[in-house]
């Protein structure tokens, strides 16, 4: 039988909310960084107190499950389309300090790291954007050195974190987490909603049936774990970040080194 995740203390707590922005915008309930600053120590005990009675039953509350979304005009866009927009997501802070504790627990675990692919780059310690891109840099230096030709394609997924697929996912987080923590994941991202705000004006709330949760802390890691069995060829060099993607293929022969490379675009298409 997997053991429950280990609970939380007051101090874990405490020094979460001393890392918490003063002036980021809050969710729904105007609970902002600065207010849990402020909270007396008996207080965060009992915050403490209700953290861990949410790993006893593996159950996430449904009221941080609602995020407000907020639309940010693009500068020289159009005002009338919807495309000119970008959207931010605005969650509960409390939720958010949950994930972040979380997160540490799960990273405690080996196994959790063995899952991801070593090329999968963003989110994760000692795996930057400049780290990836010194990688693709060193690639294409090791070709010219070696004299052969290096093609490569460069994929953005678009709305990638929103079209996850749940079911999916929870059959990969199945497989990756222990029992009570994959329950509470699961708890996590299902029956998940959003409400649109602009100007003062707000929308009804409506559900999500995809997708990471946009503005969380376990959303990027989900993701990974969602992506992590993408496919890889040993003509090729994946290199990813976050929803990026680069894959090089290298070779004397420039109609064998393109080969390569379609081979695999055709093989992440199927």
């Amino acid at each position: 039988m997997a053991r429950p995740i280990k609970p939380f203390s007051p101090s874990e707590v405490k020094e979460e909310i001393k890392k918490c922005a003063n002036h980021k915008a809050p969710g729904f309930d105007l609970i902002t960084g600065k207010i849990l600053k402020e909270l007396p120590s008996r207080v965060v005990l009992l915050l403490t107190t209700i953290y861990n009675s949410i790993l006893r039953p593996t159950y996430f509350s449904i009221l941080w499950k609602f995020a407000q979304i907020i639309m940010i005009h693009k500068l020289g866009k159009p005002p009338n389309r919807v495309t000119s927009y970008r959207p931010i997501s605005l969650l509960p802070i409390m939720s958010k300090l949950f994930e972040r504790i979380l997160l540490k627990r799960i990273q405690m675990d080996d196994n959790i790291n063995t899952k991801i692919p070593t090329q999968k780059f963003g989110f994760r310690e000692n795996h930057s954007t400049t780290q990836q891109c010194h990688r693709i840099v060193n690639e294409i230096l090791k070709s010219l050195e070696e004299k052969k030709l290096c093609t490569a394609a460069f994929l953005d997924i678009q709305q990638a974190f929103d079209r996850v697929w749940h079911d999916g996912l929870l059959y990969k987080l199945k497989a990756t987490f222990p029992i009570p923590c994959y329950f509470l994941l699961k708890s996590y991202l299902t029956d998940r909603y959003s409400q649109t705000k602009y100007n003062m004006e707000t929308s009804d709330n409506f559900p999500f049936h995809s997708g990471v949760p946009q503005g969380s802390v376990l959303g990027p890691l989900l993701y990974l774990i969602f992506t992590a069995d993408i496919p890889t060829r040993n003509e090729t060099v994946n290199a990813t970040f976050a929803d990026d993607a680069a894959i090089m293929a290298s070779n004397e022969n420039p109609q064998t080194a393109s080969l390569s490379l379609q081979t695999h675009l055709n093989q992440l298409e199927a």
